[in-house]
């Protein structure tokens, strides 16, 4: 396999990995409005039985996406559950009591629109774009999904087989992808449920009941524990007529959902692990540093020294070790961001001739200078320019602003810093940049992980 080869493969891997790790977006199918940058105006309410309800009105298109998020992912699962939430992400597209087997999609698609899902360690979200008067129709199998999926035996050994070939097909058959889901995250937390891959263990899949799946519904898929938002061209006091309509007769779920984050006693030492990869035929070096959660300052600056080290051909990484001192064929980073912890990993493929422990020393040495002299002004700026038209970007699809007011209430509690969250990126210094690598990208803060191919494989010589 050449060079080129494997930097395409491996790219299109990293992309598949990190949709699957942390799939937080959905903007994929609105036109963009080419309008200027303005306020995200929206309504808000909350229902009688907990469902929170959030309309944005935007009446460029005849369009509008929906989305019902529920704060129940793989953290939420207990020890021998695993894979409960991203199970229920294809389980509750197998019909309900009104809606027959396979319906979803087809109603969906029959009345030009296009839907799906996705499942990560702290939600769960379905999501539709449809023509603006097929509303009701959206609501309506939301409301389904929420209140009457179809949990029983026959629906549940079906999904358990896909699950099974989906996991065989995107991660025990592909490179580097078991490391990243399964392994690093089992050796960087030893508490805290983050350590259990989303797609869960076959075992536990296999061992799991009828009973076991319909209490986890019954718990996790309330009205309580969603956020629903309507974006795009509807008449708000009609969209808050149906939501009342087809929601506010469901049952609040009877858990508390305040639940308390379980803490990691702090690393003392780097934790050193290689993996065989009978899928590999480049070594590569995973370095994987325990970082702070989704809402906290340093998380946004994280996300700055990501982009600097990684994103583009200027970037640090890619400059030096890939092009200059060309020790990789492929090297990169990505900040992956949960509700309670981070992981940030800085990766490479050595080229040949190079070893796994020469590549880790020179990623090591770009950390050291983050460290020691942070960024220069003309990077701060360039990041800060960045994530000022990634914010502008993200709220001119009418999916973008649907995923964003979902995420802003669920995380932070405050849908409006749709609006204001990007002062968070214009604050920062380069002295925060040195003050968080010195605080995250430590040795006794992280695991490094080497890939390395199975000798014995035949299909790797």
């Amino acid at each position: 396999m050449n060079m080129n080869r494997i930097y395409l493969f491996f790219l299109m891997l990293l992309i598949m990995v990190f949709n699957f790790l942390s799939s937080k977006d959905f903007n994929h199918s609105s036109p963009t409005r080419t309008i200027d940058l303005y306020k995200i105006k929206f309504f808000e309410e909350k229902l009688s039985n907990g469902l929170h309800v959030i309309l944005h009105q935007d009446k460029t298109y005849p369009l509008v996406s929906v989305s019902v998020l529920y704060h129940v992912g793989s953290k939420n699962e207990t020890p021998g559950r695993s894979g409960f939430a991203h199970f229920f992400e294809h389980l509750m597209f197998e019909g309900s009591k009104n809606v027959k087997k396979g319906e979803y999609f087809k109603y969906i698609a029959s009345n030009g629109g296009k839907n799906n899902a996705y499942t990560n360690h702290d939600e769960t979200c379905y999501y539709e774009t449809l023509p603006s008067d097929r509303l009701p129709l959206a609501l309506w199998l939301e409301s389904e999904r929420m209140f009457h999926a179809k949990v029983d035996k026959e629906s549940i050994n079906i999904q358990r087989e896909i699950v099974k070939e989906e996991k065989k097909m995107r991660v025990e058959n592909q490179p580097y992808v078991k490391a990243i889901t399964e392994i690093v995250p089992s050796l960087l937390f030893k508490k805290h449920p983050y350590k259990y891959p989303i797609i869960g263990f076959d075992k536990d899949l296999d061992a799991s009941t009828e009973t076991d799946y319909k209490e986890f519904y019954k718990t996790y898929y309330v009205p309580n524990n969603a956020v629903l938002v309507v974006s795009g061209d509807f008449d708000i006091n009609e969209a808050r007529m149906l939501i009342k309509k087809y929601f506010s007769s469901i049952p609040k779920g009877i858990m508390n959902f305040k639940m308390k984050k379980i803490e990691e006693e702090p690393m003392k030492k780097e934790i050193f692990f290689t993996y065989v990869d009978k899928n590999t035929k480049v070594p590569g070096v995973f370095l994987s540093y325990r970082a702070p959660k989704i809402t906290s300052k340093d998380s946004y600056v994280l996300k700055i020294i990501d982009h600097v080290l990684s994103s583009g051909e200027s970037s640090r990484i890619i400059k030096n070790i890939v092009n200059t001192k060309q020790i990789a064929s492929y090297a990169g980073s990505f900040f992956d961001t949960m509700e309670d912890y981070g992981i940030f990993i800085i990766y490479g493929l050595i080229n040949p001739g190079i070893s796994l422990e020469k590549l880790t020393k020179i990623i090591d040495e770009e950390i050291d200078v983050l460290k020691e002299k942070g960024i220069t002004p003309y990077e701060l700026e360039k990041q800060r320019n960045y994530f000022e038209k990634k914010f502008i970007s993200d709220n001119y699809s009418m999916s973008g602003i649907t995923a964003n007011l979902s995420h802003y209430y669920l995380y932070y509690h405050d849908a409006n810093l749709i609006n204001t969250d990007i002062k968070k990126y214009q604050k920062i210094t380069i002295e925060d940049i040195k003050r968080v690598a010195n605080k995250y990208l430590n040795k006794n803060n992280r695991v490094r992980l080497y890939n390395v191919p199975d000798n014995n494989n035949t299909n790797n010589k």
